[in-house]
C-alpha cells in the first residue's frame, strides 16, 4: 500500500505539474489570461538620451542631485520623450517625479541613492496610504496622470531605509523605535486616517506629511497608463516598494526586491487594470505581491477593482504572503492569474492568501493558480481569511465575497496547514473553492474549514494519502 501511494504521488507530480490536468473552466480562464497579455501595451520611447550628468548631476554619493535629475526628466518630456540616463556613479537624490514619454534608465554601473531627510519629499502629493486616500510625503519616485513611462536598467535603487531612519516611524522596537521618539503612533495617525475615511472627509483636506510620520512609498504611479518597471534591483524602502495605483497597462518584469523593513510589501498594484508581473524575485518584510483596491469607504467610493493581473515565473522568498489579495480590497478583485512560481522560505508565511473582513468588504471573483512549487511556508498553502484584523464575528456592515478560486498543480514540502478557509458565521461569503491535482507533504495540522460554502477537492495527496472533498 505504501508503495502504491508513493507511485501515485510521483504520478501526480509528474503529470499534473505540467498543467495537463485542467478542468474546462480553468482552461477557458487561462485563455482569457493569454488575451490580457496579448493586449498589454508596452511603453516605447524615442531614441534620444539625456544624461543626468549633462544637467549637473554628480555621482559621488554625497551631492544631492534632485534638481538635476528632475530637470533632465522635464527636458526629455518636453522634447517629446526619450531616455534619462543614470550611469557611472552613486547619485544621491530626493523625490523624482516622472513625466510622460520618459524612461528613467539606471545603468548597471549606477546606484540611485535616496535621501533619508523627509524634507526632500515635500511638497505633499496625492496618494493612498494603506488604502486610505490622503496627501503625504512624495514617494521616492512618483508620477501622477502620466502616460508611457518606465524605470529600467540593471542598476540599483537604494531607498536607504533602516532601523536608523524611516523604519523607526513604524513605532516598534525591533525596527529601531525608541520610547519617546516620534512614530506614526503620534497624533493617532492611523485612527485619524480611519476617521477621515469613515466620515468621507474631503481628500484635499487630508494633509499628512510633517508631524504625522507616515512613511512614503518607494515607487508610486497614480492615474498613469502604459507603465514599465524592468530589470533593476530595489532595496531598503521606507514603506511599500512598488505601488502602481489606479493605473492601466502595467508591466513589472525582471525586478529584484530586497527590502525587509516594516510594511515593505514588494509589489502592490492597487485598483489597476491589465497588469503583468513576471520573472521577479522578492525578499520582503511583508507580502511579496499584494493586490489591493482601497480601504472601506475610500475603496467603495472609487469603485475600481484590481483586475486582469497575471503573475508568472516569479520567486518568492521572505514575506508574509507569496501572492496576497487584500486586505484593502473594498473596490473588488477579479481575474487574477498566478502560474509557474516558486515560493519557499521558513520566513514566508503563506503561499496564496486572500484576506478581507466585513468592514472592508469587496468582491473577489476569479482567482486561478497553477503550477506552483512550494518548498516551505510557515502557515498554509492556500489561506482565505474573511475576518482579517476583526476580533468579533459579525462586526461591520460590508461582508466580503470570495468566490471562484481555483488552485491546481501545486506541490509543497512543508507547512502547518495545506488549506485554511474561514468565512463569517451566518453568511456565505466564501464559495466555490477548488483544489485539484495537488501534492501537499510535511503538513502538520488538519485542514481548517469554517463557515464556508462549496469546496471541491479532487486528486489531492496530503502527506502521502488521498484527500477527498471536505464538503
Amino acid at each position: 500500500m505504501k508503495l502504491s501511494i508513493k507511485l501515485l504521488t510521483l504520478f501526480l507530480v509528474a503529470f499534473c505539474i505540467k498543467g495537463t490536468c485542467q478542468n474546462t473552466e480553468n482552461n477557458a480562464a487561462w485563455d482569457e489570461a493569454a488575451t490580457i497579455i496579448k493586449n498589454l501595451v508596452e511603453p516605447t520611447f524615442p531614441a534620444k538620451v539625456y544624461n543626468i550628468v549633462d544637467f549637473g548631476a554628480v555621482g559621488n554619493g554625497k551631492t544631492k542631485n534632485t534638481a538635476a535629475i528632475n530637470a533632465a526628466i522635464a527636458k526629455c518630456s518636453n522634447d517629446g520623450g526619450g531616455r534619462v540616463l543614470v550611469t557611472n556613479g552613486k547619485f544621491l537624490t530626493g523625490a523624482i517625479h516622472l513625466k510622460s514619454n520618459v524612461e528613467l534608465h539606471i545603468d548597471a554601473s549606477a546606484v540611485l541613492m535616496f535621501s533619508t531627510d523627509p524634507k526632500d519629499y515635500l511638497p505633499l502629493v496625492r496618494t493612498r496610504w494603506e488604502g486610505d486616500d490622503c496627501y503625504n510625503y512624495s514617494p521616492l519616485i512618483y508620477a501622477n496622470g502620466q502616460t508611457n513611462i518606465a524605470v529600467t536598467g540593471k542598476g540599483t535603487l537604494d531607498g536607504q531605509g533602516s532601523t536608523e531612519n524611516w523604519w523607526p516611524w513604524k513605532g516598534i522596537a525591533k525596527m529601531g523605535w525608541i520610547k519617546g521618539t516620534p512614530s506614526q503612533l503620534d497624533r493617532n495617525c492611523r485612527p485619524r486616517l480611519k476617521r477621515y475615511n469613515d466620515t468621507q472627509y474631503p481628500v484635499e483636506k487630508r494633509k499628512m506629511g510633517e508631524g504625522y510620520y507616515l512613511r512614503p512609498q518607494f515607487i508610486n504611479f497614480i492615474h498613469c497608463k502604459n507603465v514599465k518597471l524592468e530589470d533593476f534591483t530595489i532595496k531598503n524602502s521606507p514603506f511599500w516598494v512598488l505601488h502602481p495605483l489606479l493605473s492601466e497597462n502595467v508591466i513589472v518584469r525582471g525586478v529584484t526586491v530586497n527590502s525587509e523593513g516594516p510594511n515593505n510589501d514588494g509589489c502592490d498594484p492597487e485598483s489597476c487594470k491589465n497588469v503583468l508581473i513576471e520573472n521577479c524575485t522578492f525578499n520582503t518584510g511583508d507580502d511579496c505581491i499584494a493586490l489591493k483596491s482601497g480601504r472601506d469607504f475610500d475603496g467603495r467610493r472609487e469603485n475600481t477593482p484590481i483586475e486582469n493581473v497575471i503573475i508568472r515565473n516569479c520567486l518568492m522568498q521572505k514575506g508574509h504572503g507569496g501572492v496576497s489579495m487584500g486586505s484593502e480590497i473594498s473596490g473588488g478583485c477579479k481575474n487574477i492569474f498566478v502560474e509557474n512560481c516558486k515560493m519557499s522560505s521558513p520566513e514566508l508565511d503563506r503561499a496564496i492568501l486572500i484576506k478581507s473582513n466585513n468592514s472592508r468588504g469587496g468582491i473577489t471573483d476569479g482567482v486561478y493558480v497553477r503550477n506552483i512549487l512550494v518548498g516551505e511556508v510557515r502557515d498554509a498553502i492556500l489561506s482565505i481569511n474573511s475576518s482579517y484584523h476583526i476580533n468579533t464575528e459579525g462586526e461591520g456592515k460590508f461582508p466580503p465575497t470570495i468566490k471562484n478560486v481555483y488552485l491546481s498543480n501545486v506541490t509543497s514540502n512543508k507547512s502547518d496547514f495545506a488549506i485554511w478557509l474561514e468565512g463569517i458565521k451566518g453568511q456565505t461569503c466564501v464559495e466555490n473553492i477548488n483544489v485539484e491535482n495537488c501534492v501537499f507533504s510535511g503538513v502538520k495540522e488538519k485542514n481548517y474549514l469554517k463557515y464556508i460554502g462549496k469546496v471541491s477537492i479532487k486528486n489531492v495527496i496530503l502527506n502521502g494519502k488521498p484527500l477527498n472533498s471536505e464538503n
